[in-house]
């Protein structure tokens, strides 16, 4: 009996780490969409275009749920989020979720980091983003996050432009930072 138990058992395992083989080719075919502008392993290399690797797996979620539904704005992953299922964003969020966020780049310019620090601080960014900006549930990973992509974001929810999910809260964070605060507050989270 004992026997039998443990052959079951093992079938299940391989049986199981096939079909999980199968689910990540699955989830790594529907993520080449994203590759085109959001690199190669979710670490964009396009202009105002974010990372997507290691960013938690809810945040990702909505942020595809926003805009499918249109409450999130962009010419390029509008028709692209119009086309995927309830299943695909849950796919594609795992999937980015566990890849290995970008490494930052060295700090080219300490002083504008301590800055940047002092805003995040200023700002309690550290409230929702968690202390290591690595973000959390549907909270944004924001270290090392392409810096001219987190300018852009600060610059939108300031105006209004981007909504969905926290706008408030970042309408009312980012609407009193003055420009150089923003790119001093972009500067030092990506170089995280």
């Amino acid at each position: 009996m004992r026997v039998a138990f443990v052959g079951i058992l093992s079938l299940a395992m391989i049986f199981g780490s096939f079909a999980h083989a199968a689910d990540n080719a699955a989830a790594k075919e529907k993520a080449e969409l994203c590759a085109g502008c959001h690199g190669d392993s979710g670490i964009s290399q396009t202009e105002n275009t974010p990372s997507l690797a290691g960013q938690p797996d809810q945040f990702l979620q909505w942020q595809l749920v926003f805009f499918r539904g249109g409450s999130r704005k962009s010419d390029q992953m509008q028709p692209v989020a119009e086309t995927i299922s309830n299943d695909d964003i849950r796919t594609l969020g795992a999937y980015f979720a566990a890849l290995t966020p970008p490494k930052a780049a060295p700090d080219d310019n300490p002083d504008l980091s301590k800055k940047g620090a002092q805003a995040a601080v200023g700002r309690r960014c550290a409230s929702c983003h968690t202390d290591s900006f690595a973000g959390t549930q549907a909270v944004a990973r924001l270290a090392g996050q392409r810096e001219e992509y987190l300018v852009k974001a600060l610059h939108d929810y300031k105006s209004g432009v981007r909504s969905g999910g926290a706008g408030a809260a970042m309408t009312d964070v980012a609407y009193p930072l003055s420009d150089e605060e923003i790119e001093a507050l972009a500067h030092y989270l990506a170089h995280l």
